[in-house]
């Protein structure tokens, strides 16, 4: 298969990367690449190259699978191709359409002239991977636009769009229509290769670095200590982050090709580190969510139009997320001030929004009118898609399906926002299983990127591919979960939550135990956890599945006859006051020590000495083991689509990898060691992987392969 199409117009050689779906430079693409720059270099007919993207793209860069291969002597990479362009006299555009990430900047950043569409991305965002740029990104880029601008860019990973990096001077034309860029592209080189316009060849290697507007050269090495104050240390998720600024410093310390030499260096350190494969493995993951055995070609609906009941925090936050998505929404809910209050919540998103410059006040306004607030049911008659948000009781649930099933087309999806109950029991009061599914957001549902998507046993496969198309379009990140009692993440939650009971009831203070948590990577520990979505929350769960939910010993339910439900009355298993983070900063409580300590004499639990190590052991060995289980079960189809659910819903560092790819880190075999120690049950998939020394990773439709 040929990655590259050439085309000669008038002095001027095109170079076309073609590698669907997104231009990716592997070292295919690149081997393919330096003997087609070399000609163009060494053809004396040949006044500029420019080079352009098929597919409607110009390229977002490496191909990830790439990090993991051992290039042999033969093996040819975009830095090959970049090396081979700077030597080159000719003159070099890039005509860039959408976007050019990466690799795909990287290669740009060579030529001596960037032409691109107005609806053009640029940005580095390897920091995403746990990577650095590694061709010659970190030290063009500062030559280009200045150091700290440069490492800003690069530290967040963030994409500028076309007019910013204009002004930034990344780009040097910007055009309105892709049906305009070659021509420009071909104008631009013709105009420098003649010399017209005094431009001629460019080279950023050969610029001097500026650190920054206003800033000499004496801050620099201020600048760099600052800089690495502000990422997180090495071993909590800032790994790539300093050797990052490393190599940004390298570019105005050191002569360009010493700082390439020490950029590679570099790359290359971080291309084998535990963070970044790990990173990459939630790359690959997130990829892997939609690919469901059993959907065949199943064709999905489109959602034009769709209804929420409830017009609770959860119900607001869902009907926001439709809005945003260009989906008129009708929220049902007869509570006058509940309404209100979401009117309130609606007005006060947008308008943020537009303070924060992110939409003008007449999108502002149209996304506001797009939801409608109202107590008739009827309104949904002609409804896609009608999703249930309302208290977590199954009587109730089924109450508003049985009626939704009467007015709601038959052709709409009905759907539960449930984060625990039987979505079958649910669906059995209507006349369309085959059209009932979960789709559980997350709180606020308008802001957290993930969405469960559970399957009952008669949904079919057409409503599954409408629930994941319509995810994307909601921009989140939907996993399949089979119907079980609180799905995957909430079901591992629970195991969580016991873990760090188990330890405040041996003597364990929950303010040390919620600290170790955050070291690890979490935003923020169980206990503070509990109090955010609320402990009478946890404590209805825990009375309808006490097998489940229930700990050893009834803090719980001390905790709600004292009024202590967490951060919405200032108490729970913490103190809040307004005064200390606006009321979010969990205060530590003797009160609630000396709870534990009561609960666990009567209940016989004796306290006893934990180090640290063992406090982050219980908690996320809880997680691996119950992890384990829900594979052995198929409510969940792979262990990264477990990792992604973690990572994106509950906070667990994906410098880890998540749960299941944190066992493989630290061996299958120490978990089930461990398990088998705090006196757990262990999942028999989970000693099946420890007696062949093998991992989870190295799952294949649920057959174990020795690691």
């Amino acid at each position: 298969m040929s990655f590259i199409r050439t085309e000669d117009r008038d002095g001027v050689r095109v170079i076309t990367l073609d590698n669907p779906p997104v231009n990716s430079l592997s070292f295919a693409l690149s081997g393919e690449l330096v003997p087609i720059v070399e000609a163009a270099d060494k053809d004396d007919s040949v006044k500029a190259v420019v080079f352009v993207g098929a597919n409607g793209i110009f390229s977002a860069g490496a191909d990830v699978n790439d990090f993991s291969t051992e290039p042999t002597p033969e093996t040819r990479t975009i830095r090959d191709v970049i090396a081979t362009v700077e030597r080159s006299n000719k003159i070099f555009v890039a005509a860039i359409q959408k976007n050019a990430l990466g690799g795909g900047l990287e290669l740009s950043l060579a030529c001596d002239y960037r032409v691109a569409t107005a609806d053009t991305k640029v940005g580095l965002p390897e920091i995403k991977l746990g990577l650095l740029p590694g061709a010659g990104g970190t030290q063009r880029l500062p030559r280009l636009i200045g150091a700290q601008d440069a490492l800003d860019m690069m530290l967040k990973g963030k994409n500028v769009k076309a007019a910013d990096a204009k002004e930034k001077g990344i780009l040097d034309e910007v055009v309105d229509s892709a049906d305009a860029l070659l021509d420009a592209a071909l104008a631009l080189a013709l105009r420098q290769a003649k010399g017209d316009t005094g431009g001629g060849k460019r080279r950023i290697s050969r610029r001097k670095v500026e650190l920054g507007k206003g800033i000499t050269a004496q801050a620099a090495p201020f600048i760099v200590s600052q800089a690495h104050k502000m990422v997180p240390a090495e071993d909590a998720g800032g790994f790539a982050a300093h050797k990052l600024i490393d190599a940004v410093e390298a570019a105005f310390e050191l002569p360009f090709d010493f700082g390439i030499a020490r950029e590679a260096r570099l790359f290359e350190e971080l291309a084998r580190s535990a963070p970044s494969f790990a990173l990459r493995h939630v790359f690959f993951a997130e990829r892997e969510l939609a690919k469901i055995p059993g959907l065949g070609d199943a064709k999905p609906h489109d959602i034009k139009r769709a209804g929420v009941i409830g017009a609770g925090t959860m119900g607001t936050g869902i009907a926001i997320t439709f809005a945003q998505a260009g989906i008129p929404v009708a929220v049902i809910d007869s509570n006058a001030d509940a309404v209100e209050k979401a009117r309130q919540t609606v007005f006060g998103m947008f308008m943020y929004q537009v303070q924060k410059g992110r939409m003008t006040q007449e999108e502002a306004w149209k996304l506001g009118q797009s939801i409608q607030f109202t107590d008739d049911y009827n309104e949904l008659a002609d409804a896609d898609v009608v999703i249930e948000a309302v208290f977590e009781s199954m009587d109730v649930k089924k109450q508003v399906f049985a009626k939704l099933d009467a007015i709601v087309k038959p052709e709409g999806i009905l759907a539960s926002n449930t984060s625990t109950l039987d979505i079958d029991e649910m669906a059995s009061v209507t006349k369309r299983p085959d059209k009932f599914v979960g789709l559980h957001f997350f709180v606020p549902a308008n802001i957290m990127p993930l969405l469960e998507i559970v399957r009952g046993k008669d949904t079919s496969a057409q409503t599954l591919a409408t629930a994941f198309k319509l995810g994307k379009a909601l921009r989140k990140t939907a996993v399949l979960s089979t119907n079980a009692f609180g799905f995957i993440g909430n079901r591992m939650v629970f195991d969580y939550a016991k873990a760090a009971g188990a330890l405040a009831e041996e003597g364990i203070s929950p303010m040390r135990i919620d600290r170790v948590a955050k070291k690890f990577g979490f935003p923020m520990g169980p206990f503070a956890m509990g109090d955010l979505s609320g402990i009478d929350v946890a404590w209805h769960i825990a009375k309808a599945r006490p097998d489940v939910a229930k700990g050893r010993t009834d803090v719980i339910d001390r905790l709600v006859e004292m009024k202590r439900l967490g951060q919405k009355t200032m108490a729970g298993y913490f103190k809040y006051d307004k005064s200390v983070g606006k009321g979010r900063e969990p205060i530590a409580d003797p009160e609630i020590e000396a709870l534990f300590a009561e609960e666990a004499k009567k209940h016989g639990v004796a306290p006893r000495e934990v180090s640290d190590e063992e406090i982050l052991q219980r908690l996320v060995f809880a997680l691996i083991n119950r992890g384990a289980y829900l594979l052995e079960e198929g409510v969940a189809l792979r262990p990264g689509d477990i990792d992604i659910v973690y990572i994106f819903g509950y906070g667990f560092p994906p410098h880890h990898g998540g749960p299941m790819w944190y066992a493989d880190e630290v061996g299958v075999k120490h978990v089930y060691d461990k398990v088998v120690e705090f006196g757990w049950e262990p999942a028999p998939l989970l000693k099946k992987i420890a007696e062949a020394n093998g991992t989870f990773a190295a799952l294949k439709q649920g057959e174990l392969v020795n690691a």
